[in-house]
Protein backbone atom coordinates (compact mmCIF):
# COMPACT_ATOMS: atom_id res chain seq x y z
CA UNK A 1 0.00 0.00 0.00
CA UNK A 2 1.71 3.30 -0.89
CA UNK A 3 2.23 5.85 1.32
CA UNK A 4 0.04 8.93 1.69
CA UNK A 5 2.66 11.51 2.51
CA UNK A 6 4.41 9.85 -1.10
CA UNK A 7 1.30 10.27 -3.52
CA UNK A 8 1.35 12.66 -5.97
CA UNK A 9 -2.30 12.61 -6.22
CA UNK A 10 -3.07 13.57 -2.71
CA UNK A 11 -1.59 17.12 -4.13
CA UNK A 12 -4.29 17.55 -6.48
CA UNK A 13 -7.67 17.49 -4.08
CA UNK A 14 -8.58 18.94 -0.71
CA UNK A 15 -6.40 16.60 1.38
CA UNK A 16 -3.45 18.57 0.28
CA UNK A 17 -3.86 20.98 3.23
CA UNK A 18 -3.58 18.30 5.80
CA UNK A 19 -0.22 18.72 7.66
CA UNK A 20 2.51 15.96 8.35
CA UNK A 21 0.51 14.89 11.75
CA UNK A 22 -2.75 14.33 9.52
CA UNK A 23 -1.49 12.91 6.33
CA UNK A 24 0.07 9.82 8.96
CA UNK A 25 -3.04 9.70 10.47
CA UNK A 26 -4.94 9.37 7.36
CA UNK A 27 -2.52 6.95 5.69
CA UNK A 28 -3.27 4.73 8.96
CA UNK A 29 -6.97 5.26 8.37
CA UNK A 30 -7.68 4.49 4.42
CA UNK A 31 -8.18 1.27 2.56
CA UNK A 32 -7.66 1.14 -1.01
CA UNK A 33 -9.51 -1.05 -3.62
CA UNK A 34 -8.90 -1.84 -7.36
CA UNK A 35 -12.45 -1.31 -9.49
CA UNK A 36 -12.84 -2.92 -12.42
CA UNK A 37 -13.98 -1.20 -15.53
CA UNK A 38 -17.72 -1.14 -14.93
CA UNK A 39 -18.24 -2.05 -11.50
CA UNK A 40 -19.53 0.47 -8.25
CA UNK A 41 -17.66 2.00 -6.00
CA UNK A 42 -20.99 3.40 -4.39
CA UNK A 43 -24.92 3.17 -5.52
CA UNK A 44 -27.29 5.61 -5.01
CA UNK A 45 -29.30 5.47 -2.00
CA UNK A 46 -25.69 3.95 -0.33
CA UNK A 47 -24.47 5.57 3.00
CA UNK A 48 -21.10 5.77 2.20
CA UNK A 49 -19.86 6.85 5.58
CA UNK A 50 -16.44 8.22 4.17
CA UNK A 51 -14.80 9.68 1.31
CA UNK A 52 -13.22 7.91 -1.84
CA UNK A 53 -10.12 9.63 -2.79
CA UNK A 54 -9.02 8.82 -7.20
CA UNK A 55 -5.68 7.74 -7.36
CA UNK A 56 -6.04 5.87 -11.15
CA UNK A 57 -8.50 5.82 -14.14
CA UNK A 58 -11.93 7.49 -14.77
CA UNK A 59 -15.55 7.32 -13.17
CA UNK A 60 -18.56 8.22 -13.72
CA UNK A 61 -21.64 9.83 -11.62
CA UNK A 62 -24.99 8.91 -12.50
CA UNK A 63 -28.40 9.30 -11.68
CA UNK A 64 -31.39 6.57 -12.45
CA UNK A 65 -34.12 8.65 -14.12
CA UNK A 66 -37.24 7.94 -13.50
CA UNK A 67 -37.25 5.92 -17.24
CA UNK A 68 -34.92 3.56 -16.08
CA UNK A 69 -32.04 5.45 -18.11
CA UNK A 70 -28.39 6.26 -16.86
CA UNK A 71 -27.95 9.79 -16.89
CA UNK A 72 -24.43 10.64 -16.57
CA UNK A 73 -23.58 13.89 -14.30
CA UNK A 74 -19.67 14.17 -14.24
CA UNK A 75 -16.68 11.77 -15.05
CA UNK A 76 -14.34 12.35 -12.69
CA UNK A 77 -10.53 10.78 -13.03
CA UNK A 78 -7.55 10.97 -10.59
CA UNK A 79 -7.15 13.52 -7.23
CA UNK A 80 -10.96 13.56 -7.45
CA UNK A 81 -12.60 13.18 -3.93
CA UNK A 82 -16.28 11.04 -4.55
CA UNK A 83 -19.15 11.42 -1.44
CA UNK A 84 -18.04 14.34 0.34
CA UNK A 85 -21.34 16.43 0.06
CA UNK A 86 -23.25 13.24 1.16
CA UNK A 87 -20.92 13.03 3.75
CA UNK A 88 -21.03 16.53 5.27
CA UNK A 89 -24.83 16.60 4.71
CA UNK A 90 -25.44 13.41 6.75
CA UNK A 91 -27.76 11.77 3.81
CA UNK A 92 -27.50 9.12 1.69
CA UNK A 93 -25.59 9.16 -1.72
CA UNK A 94 -27.42 11.14 -4.58
CA UNK A 95 -26.10 9.73 -7.49
CA UNK A 96 -23.79 6.27 -8.32
CA UNK A 97 -20.48 6.35 -8.86
CA UNK A 98 -18.73 3.48 -11.31
CA UNK A 99 -15.75 3.11 -13.15
CA UNK A 100 -15.29 3.44 -16.94
CA UNK A 101 -11.85 2.19 -16.91
CA UNK A 102 -10.06 -0.20 -14.73
CA UNK A 103 -9.70 2.66 -10.99
CA UNK A 104 -7.56 2.34 -7.85
CA UNK A 105 -9.28 4.37 -5.14
CA UNK A 106 -8.92 4.92 -1.03
CA UNK A 107 -11.71 5.08 0.93
CA UNK A 108 -10.95 7.26 4.16
CA UNK A 109 -13.39 7.07 7.19
CA UNK A 110 -15.82 9.80 7.59
CA UNK A 111 -14.36 9.92 11.20
CA UNK A 112 -11.25 10.94 9.76
CA UNK A 113 -12.49 13.47 7.40
CA UNK A 114 -14.65 15.27 10.10
CA UNK A 115 -11.31 15.36 12.39
CA UNK A 116 -9.94 17.05 9.66
CA UNK A 117 -12.63 19.25 8.89
CA UNK A 118 -12.95 20.47 12.61
CA UNK A 119 -9.58 21.05 12.99
CA UNK A 120 -7.52 21.91 9.80
CA UNK A 121 -9.41 25.37 8.27
CA UNK A 122 -7.67 25.49 5.52
CA UNK A 123 -8.48 21.29 4.67
CA UNK A 124 -12.64 22.51 5.56
CA UNK A 125 -12.22 25.62 3.30
CA UNK A 126 -11.01 23.46 0.48
CA UNK A 127 -13.32 20.98 0.59
CA UNK A 128 -16.31 23.15 0.88
CA UNK A 129 -15.23 25.10 -2.07
CA UNK A 130 -14.85 21.89 -3.84
CA UNK A 131 -18.51 20.99 -2.97
CA UNK A 132 -19.89 24.67 -4.40
CA UNK A 133 -17.51 23.58 -7.47
CA UNK A 134 -19.74 20.82 -8.20
CA UNK A 135 -22.69 22.57 -7.73
CA UNK A 136 -21.70 25.27 -10.44
CA UNK A 137 -20.97 22.74 -12.75
CA UNK A 138 -24.28 20.99 -12.00
CA UNK A 139 -26.10 23.97 -12.43
CA UNK A 140 -24.22 24.97 -15.61
CA UNK A 141 -24.97 21.68 -17.10
CA UNK A 142 -28.87 22.07 -16.49
CA UNK A 143 -28.58 25.24 -18.72
CA UNK A 144 -26.94 23.81 -21.12
CA UNK A 145 -29.22 21.11 -21.75
CA UNK A 146 -31.73 23.95 -21.67
CA UNK A 147 -30.36 27.05 -23.68
CA UNK A 148 -28.32 23.99 -26.29
CA UNK A 149 -29.29 21.75 -29.21
CA UNK A 150 -27.90 18.28 -28.65
CA UNK A 151 -25.53 18.54 -31.50
CA UNK A 152 -24.02 21.85 -29.56
CA UNK A 153 -23.70 19.54 -26.41
CA UNK A 154 -22.31 16.96 -28.52
CA UNK A 155 -19.70 19.08 -29.61
CA UNK A 156 -18.71 20.13 -26.22
CA UNK A 157 -18.77 16.94 -24.75
CA UNK A 158 -16.02 15.88 -26.93
CA UNK A 159 -14.15 18.84 -26.38
CA UNK A 160 -14.22 18.53 -22.58
CA UNK A 161 -13.15 14.65 -23.05
CA UNK A 162 -10.02 15.91 -25.11
CA UNK A 163 -9.14 18.48 -22.98
CA UNK A 164 -9.81 16.92 -19.43
CA UNK A 165 -8.31 13.29 -20.70
CA UNK A 166 -6.29 13.67 -23.41
CA UNK A 167 -5.91 11.31 -26.98
CA UNK A 168 -4.39 8.11 -27.10
CA UNK A 169 -1.32 7.59 -29.11
CA UNK A 170 -3.53 6.58 -32.27
CA UNK A 171 -5.18 10.55 -31.39
CA UNK A 172 -7.90 8.35 -30.62
CA UNK A 173 -9.83 10.00 -27.16
CA UNK A 174 -8.19 8.56 -24.53
CA UNK A 175 -11.66 8.22 -22.23
CA UNK A 176 -13.42 5.62 -24.09
CA UNK A 177 -17.28 5.95 -23.26
CA UNK A 178 -19.81 3.20 -25.14
CA UNK A 179 -22.62 5.25 -27.43
CA UNK A 180 -25.02 4.79 -24.62
CA UNK A 181 -22.83 6.53 -21.66
CA UNK A 182 -22.15 9.45 -24.38
CA UNK A 183 -26.20 9.53 -25.11
CA UNK A 184 -26.56 9.82 -20.98
CA UNK A 185 -23.79 12.21 -20.83
CA UNK A 186 -25.74 14.67 -23.39
CA UNK A 187 -29.09 14.11 -22.39
CA UNK A 188 -30.19 11.99 -25.33
CA UNK A 189 -31.31 8.81 -26.88
CA UNK A 190 -28.29 6.50 -27.83
CA UNK A 191 -29.90 6.28 -31.41
CA UNK A 192 -29.96 10.18 -31.42
CA UNK A 193 -26.29 10.13 -30.24
CA UNK A 194 -25.28 7.43 -32.70
CA UNK A 195 -26.86 9.20 -35.76
CA UNK A 196 -25.16 12.71 -34.85
CA UNK A 197 -21.39 11.24 -34.63
CA UNK A 198 -22.48 9.76 -37.76
CA UNK A 199 -23.42 13.28 -38.84
CA UNK A 200 -19.57 14.45 -37.53
CA UNK A 201 -17.66 11.90 -39.38
CA UNK A 202 -19.11 12.71 -42.56
CA UNK A 203 -18.77 16.24 -42.07
CA UNK A 204 -14.67 15.39 -41.21
CA UNK A 205 -15.32 16.75 -37.62
CA UNK A 206 -14.47 13.31 -36.15
CA UNK A 207 -13.05 10.43 -37.31
CA UNK A 208 -15.00 7.32 -36.07
CA UNK A 209 -12.10 4.20 -35.66
CA UNK A 210 -14.71 0.82 -34.56
CA UNK A 211 -15.92 2.18 -31.07
CA UNK A 212 -12.92 5.04 -30.90
CA UNK A 213 -13.48 8.66 -31.56
CA UNK A 214 -10.74 10.81 -33.06
CA UNK A 215 -11.46 14.71 -33.11
CA UNK A 216 -10.24 16.11 -36.78
CA UNK A 217 -11.50 19.20 -36.60
CA UNK A 218 -11.33 21.04 -32.85
CA UNK A 219 -12.15 24.70 -33.99
CA UNK A 220 -14.84 23.30 -35.96
CA UNK A 221 -16.26 22.02 -32.93
CA UNK A 222 -15.66 24.75 -30.73
CA UNK A 223 -17.41 27.04 -33.11
CA UNK A 224 -20.37 24.33 -32.97
CA UNK A 225 -20.74 24.01 -29.25
CA UNK A 226 -21.19 28.15 -29.13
Amino acid sequence: MNKCDQCIVRQLSSLKALNKDEVVKLANSKTTYKIKKGEAIFEEGEVTNGVFCIKDGVGKLSKLSANGKDQIVKLVQSGELLGQRSMISNEPANLSAKAVADMEVCFIPKTEILHFFNNNNQFSMNLMQSVCEDLKESENNKIALVQKTVKQRLAETLLQLHDSFGENADKTLKVQLTREELAGIIGTATESCIRLLSDFNKLDLIELVGKKIMLKDIRALKKMAE
